[in-house]
Order: structure tokens, then sequence, then C-alpha cells
């Protein structure tokens, strides 16, 4: 990590400085990230494209306007509106980003997990199920509504004049893309309220802030209690205890000028037990959350369809087909389909004690892949075995989670997850 505590200089005095740029590299090829990613990152640095950025910025030439785009969300019919900056200076804004959330880190409270240092979702998950009581707790969980894009920028940046009076030009500079108000739709210039901007980098450090009064009042209290973004859990031993949750949770956003989708409001008992960041907990199980397991069978789902008619457009062998999908899916399972820290393998697996929804999605993917290869979903499928499917570079989820623990839980390394470990903690 680059040394940030400098009282005489700005933090953006840091996107100027060749070796933080290599301790930055250094942080994201250590992830999962793909190979593209990488390799523009290293030209990105080797040309020194970050100071032409850097000098406008210090100079205080005005920040390009960002692009708005609307896409669907999380492969729904909804939609969600995000931004862009052009290339060159959305990568500069990720290496502030990244020194922002670790000069900063020691604002927030210990109930706040996304886009930290040293902590992840899987970390919020495996606290809240350790939880003394747990499995007789109660739960509350809400979602602000279109968070990113709604919060009210003259509350952010007198939130930001605070955290920030160390540094007077990073404030400055932050305020600016703030208050901006126009954005390139289009490639027109329109005038939008844009809150923070999803989408951009610096938004993970703004929706970090902007909710931290909400995560200390649950922190001061004692309470369990978890957010990751706009992901919003509270835990309770009865059930009037979790509404009296609920009301200051309402409270607080109505405060800042935020509303919850009334609905995502979910309300858990010990029976149903809960569902946080795609895992589902009951009476000490922790799987993978239903939707979170449809929405990757449907994925799985629309490719066989695709593939099957680019088969067939172009005449081709059905272990072609096969083939293809494998390739896809490992890479979504196992590598990482963007830049951001964790695989979907390493999204969950640390967390999981059951295989239960794993063998689920390996049926499934088998079967798709004997349908793609040998044409039909009669009987007649099973011709190709499993023998076939794993020569084709087919990876199991089961057969990976349990050689996770297993490494997990090797003599040297510390098995974090006790008696709930796939192998006995052991």
């Amino acid at each position: 990590m680059p040394e940030t505590e400098n009282s005489c200089a700005s933090l953006l005095d840091k996107l100027a400085d060749a070796g933080c740029w290599e301790i930055f590299y250094e942080y994201k090829t250590s992830l999962s990230c793909p190979k593209q990613f990488t390799k523009e990152l290293r030209g990105f640095i080797d040309r020194q494209a970050y100071l032409p950025v850097y000098e406008r910025i210090a100079a205080g030439v005005p920040f390009p306007l960002p692009s708005r785009a609307v896409v669907s969300k999380m492969s729904s019919q909804k939609k969600r509106v995000v931004y862009t900056y052009p290339a060159d200076e959305n990568t500069v804004l990720k290496l502030l980003t990244w020194l922002l959330l670790r000069r900063y880190d020691g604002i927030f409270s210990d109930n706040l997990y996304s886009f930290r240092p040293g902590r992840t979702a899987k970390d919020a998950v495996r606290r809240l199920t350790h939880t003394p009581g747990v499995r007789e707790m109660y739960t509350y969980k809400a979602d602000v509504s279109n968070y990113f894009n709604s919060v009210p920028v003259e509350r952010l940046t007198a939130m930001l004049q605070g955290i920030l009076a160390d540094d007077p030009a990073l404030l400055r500079f932050l305020t600016g893309l703030l208050e901006e108000p126009l954005v390139l739709e289009n490639g027109v210039p329109v005038t939008e309220q844009k809150g923070i901007m999803a989408g951009t980098p610096t938004s993970a450090f703004f929706a970090n802030v902007y909710l931290s009064s909400l995560d200390r009042r649950f922190s001061d209290a004692g309470i369990p209690y978890a957010r990751y973004s706009d992901d919003i859990i509270v835990l309770a031993p009865c059930a009037e205890e979790t509404k009296a949750h609920a009301d200051t949770v309402r409270a607080v956003l109505s405060e800042l000028g935020l509303t919850l989708n009334p609905d995502k409001e979910e309300w858990g008992t010990p029976e149903t037990g809960w569902v946080f960041l795609g895992f589902q907990y009951r009476q000490g199980v922790v799987d993978i959350a239903p939707a979170s397991l449809t929405k990757l069978k449907q994925k799985m789902r629309r490719k066989t369809r695709a593939l099957k008619r680019w088969q067939q457009r172009n005449a081709l062998d059905g272990a072609k087909a096969a083939a293809a999908f494998i390739r896809i899916f490992n890479r979504k399972l196992f590598e990482s389909a963007g830049d951001n820290e964790l695989t979907w393998a390493r999204w969950f697996f640390p967390v999981l004690n059951t295989d239960v929804s794993l063998k689920e999605i390996d049926r499934y993917a088998e079967d798709c892949i004997r349908y793609l290869a040998s044409g039909t979903r009669t009987k007649a499928r099973y011709n190709v075995r499993y023998r076939d499917i794993k020569e084709m570079g087919f990876r199991s989820l089961v057969h990976e989670y349990y050689k996770s623990k297993k490494e997990e839980c090797a003599p040297g390394n510390e098995c974090a997850r006790g008696d709930a470990c796939a192998c006995g903690g052991q």
C-alpha cells in the first residue's frame, strides 16, 4: 500500500507518482482480473498516460463530462442508469478511489463492508452468522431505492467538507465532479440530477460516506447490522425489535433525502432465516440464495439456446458448442468477468457450508452440455458420459468447492470457518 499520510501534499499528487501506479498494478494483478484489463492497465502505466490527466486536474481544467447510459440490471428486464468517463480519466479515477478508500477507511464503522480494504461481502455474512444466538433471531432487510443516483449532492458535499478538511485540493476536485450539472447523452450535453453517478469509480467512496451515520447509529447501539453499499440487514431477538429497527432505518434515510425500495423489504424469522448479498442463512446452514441460483441457471439456459443456434447456423459439430459452453462458464465461475475483486467462486466458496446448490448447478450445467453435444433432450443425451464432459474441460463446482476448503484448512493456514467448515474445522 502506498504511503498516503502526508499532510503537506494532496492525495491528488499521488496520481502522478509512477511508484504508486506500480503498487496499484500489483494489487490489481493479484486479483482475478481478466488478461485484457491487466494488459490495458500495463500499457496505460508504461505510456504514463496518467500524467496529462493529472496535469489537467492540477491546473484546474474542468474534468470531461460523464456519459450517461441505460443498461439492463442483473440480466433482468429492469433498467438502471450508469455513467462513464473517458477511458484515461476513468483509469485515473480508479487509482484515486483506491487511495481514498485507504486513507479515509478509519472514518467508517465496522459494520460497513462495501469497497473497503480487507473487507468483503463474505466477511459481512460470516460476522452475521457468528452472531451469538443467531439461530433464534429475527431479521429486517432493506434496499435503498436507486441509491447512487438519488443522493442529494449538496448534503454529500457538506459531509465531505468535514472529512476532507485536511486536503482542500482533493475536496475541490471531488466537489467539482459532484456539482457538475451536465452529462453527455448520445454525445449531447444535458442537465441531469445524477447523484454520485453509479458506474463511476468514485461512487464507491461516496456511497460509503453518505450512509455512514446510519452505520454508526447501529454500531454505537451494539445491534447486529451490516451494510454493503445500498443493502442493509439488521438482526434482533424478537419481531418487535426488528420493527423498531425498521423505523430507525426509514427515519434516518428520510433525514438524508432517501427512500427504501418497498419491494425489497424483507422480514425473516428463526425458521425462515434470511438472505443477504446472494447468500441464504437458515438454522446454521449457509447456501446460495434461491434468487442467485435461479439467475445463474437462467444464464446457462440462455447461453445454451444461443450456442445451439450458433451451431446450427454454422453446421458445426455439437461437441464444439458444448466445449464453448464449458469455456464460457469456466470463465464466469472461476475467473473474473470484469475489473472486480471477486470471481463467482471466490465470492461464494469461503462462506458456504453446504454443497446443495452447487450440486444443483453442476447437474444443470451437465444437462446443458449433454444437450449441446448430443442434440437431444431424450435419454440418449446420457450417451455423452461424465468422462466425456470432463475431457472437454468441465470443472465441477462441488469438486472445486471441496478443493478450496482443503486448501483453506491445510496445515499452516488458519481455518476461518471453525465448526461450520466443510472439513469440520480440522
